[in-house]
């Protein structure tokens, strides 16, 4: 739990004892989250302070959101010295169709992609979809 603790401290992140929770959880978690999973581990906390704390993660570079084509918002947490900058921690994102998790494939980083005079990225995010290793064999 001290580990956790200076994780969030060093995010400015006050580390109470629901957002320890949260963080544990999702650190024990090998796939993305979404809040319903989160809610329904978390029976007894208040949804809008399950919610604030996911957003709170996200503000402060804890976990990031992935769009993986569901509609519904995921989060997993960032890698040690991520910052989510566009231009470094990008990676690609994996949506198995049969069992409906979605994982982070961190080992496969995104390259710069140089956009045309005039655009600004703001956010990119790309998944793959198709049959998970564990659901192919």
């Amino acid at each position: 739990m001290k580990e956790i603790e200076k994780t969030l401290e060093n995010k400015n992140v006050r580390p109470t004892a629901m957002r320890i929770l949260i963080y544990k959880y999702m650190a024990e978690k090998e796939v993305a989250i979404a809040l319903t999973d989160i809610e329904n581990t978390f029976t007894k906390a208040d949804r809008t302070t399950l919610y604030r704390t996911l957003k709170t993660f996200e503000e402060k570079g804890i976990v990031h959101q992935i769009d993986d084509g569901t509609n519904i918002s995921k989060y997993a947490l960032c890698e040690p010295g991520c910052n989510c900058e566009l231009d470094q921690d990008l990676h690609l994102h994996f949506h198995c169709s049969n069992c409906d998790e979605t994982v982070c494939l961190t080992a496969h980083k995104l390259p710069h992609i140089n956009l045309p005079e005039g655009y600004i990225a703001e956010d990119a995010n790309l998944v793959i979809k198709g049959i998970c290793d564990k659901c192919s064999s």
